[in-house]
């Protein structure tokens, strides 16, 4: 079965062109179209679409307020086309904080090197959320008590599976109360760090922020943070985060020294790289390269985090498309590191984990949510 797109914009131009692509590919139908963010909500309600490609600016309602009243009445992967600029880097970046899974340029001149490949990676992205549709609109787990689900026998790098405990269908008249199920207990390998390293794409600023707003203002590392993102938004992005984190977060500039609670996120179009020694490393900036696939590229930078830092780099690779971060996470691994991924089910998309996993390189497969749990456990702070 094909999956349902509802296309939302309000140039007529830009929803026949984008329909055009979709509907190019047989696993892809566009069953709907609306020209403001209140005939979205209006028509997702009635199509049940599977994914929705939504405008920012539009009259009568925005395509930030449609993303936050689609989230909360009938929850719809949503990808978000976005004007490459300052503002619409803040605006996109609201969306996402709204429930928005992805974004794209609006220019397809902006996606990649040519329109075959802009128009792949369009199909590609849409069919990737269609994924996240079922997660997304499923009923909540039946809740457990403490007593049928001891910590001790949980293993929490899988998904926890609820059931019905049998107080509860011995009484049917009376739904039973929800017990909360307690988490399982983390424990420290004892391995010692000097710098953290995330990498991340699709779904990926979001997962950012969930993880670093948790951290303490005392954080004893530098940390280096490579999100796939366009050139005009990571300076928005690493202001966002900085002004949300408890950590102080920047955009990264060549000649950087890493200081501890300190977080650099690369910036886009460019390749970011660490030098010097533990203690007095530096990063450099670097030309993005015609040749790459990935600017910035999470295999250049935990690469050379290995050569600098060795056996003493905590680092994480978290949802995103493809399989960028499995070479240089192999290479960490290799001097002695520490690689974690998240697991499928709380990924948007579950790609470059599942490479690290695959490969058998991560030691741990962890949920979003409990991520920044786990590092303050395995640094000595929680």
């Amino acid at each position: 079965m094909a999956v349902k797109v509802l296309v939302v914009d309000d140039s007529s131009f830009f929803r026949r062109r984008v329909s055009e692509i979709i509907n190019a590919d047989p696993r892809l139908e566009v069953i709907g179209s609306a020209v403001n963010g209140k005939e979205a909500v209006e028509l997702t309600r009635k199509l049940q679409p599977d994914v929705i490609t939504m405008d920012i600016e539009m009259p009568v309602m925005d395509g930030i307020t449609a993303v936050r009243e689609i989230m909360q009445q009938t929850p719809t992967p949503i990808l978000m086309f976005s004007s490459l600029t300052h503002e619409g880097a803040k605006a996109t970046l609201d969306a996402l904080d709204a429930g928005a899974l992805d974004f794209l340029p609006k220019k397809f001149e902006d996606i990649a090197r040519n329109r075959d490949e802009a128009v792949s990676l369009l199909q590609k992205r849409v069919g990737e959320l269609a994924r996240k549709r079922l997660l997304m609109r499923r009923p909540a787990r039946p809740a457990i008590s403490a007593a049928a689900a001891p910590a001790a026998d949980r293993d929490i790098r899988k998904p926890l599976a609820g059931h019905t405990s049998a107080a509860t269908t011995a009484a049917p008249a009376r739904p039973a109360a929800r017990v909360a199920r307690p988490a399982a207990r983390f424990k420290a390998s004892g391995k010692k760090y000097q710098l953290m390293a995330i990498g991340t794409s699709t779904g990926g600023p979001v997962a950012l922020q969930k993880i670093l707003t948790k951290l303490p203002a005392n954080f004893p590392y530098p940390i280096v943070l490579i999100q796939h993102m366009p050139a005009t938004f990571t300076a928005a992005f690493a202001s966002r985060l900085n002004n949300l984190c408890k950590i102080g977060v920047k955009e990264a500039e060549d000649g950087d020294t890493l200081k501890p609670g300190m977080a650099y996120l690369a910036p886009g179009g460019q390749q970011m790289m660490l030098e010097g020694r533990p203690g007095a490393a530096r990063l450099r900036i670097l030309d993005g390269g015609d040749r790459m696939n990935y600017k910035p590229c999470v295999d250049v930078t935990f690469g050379s985090a290995a050569k600098v830092y060795h056996d003493k780099v905590l680092s994480m690779v978290l949802t995103g498309m493809g399989a960028d971060g499995r070479e240089g996470a192999r290479m960490l691994k290799a001097n002695g590191s520490t690689i974690w991924a998240q697991d499928e089910e709380s990924c948007v998309v579950y790609g470059m984990p599942q490479a690290v996993a695959k490969a058998g390189i991560s030691s741990e497969d962890l949920p979003l949510e409990r991520i920044a749990e786990r590092i303050l456990v395995e640094i000595g702070m929680a």
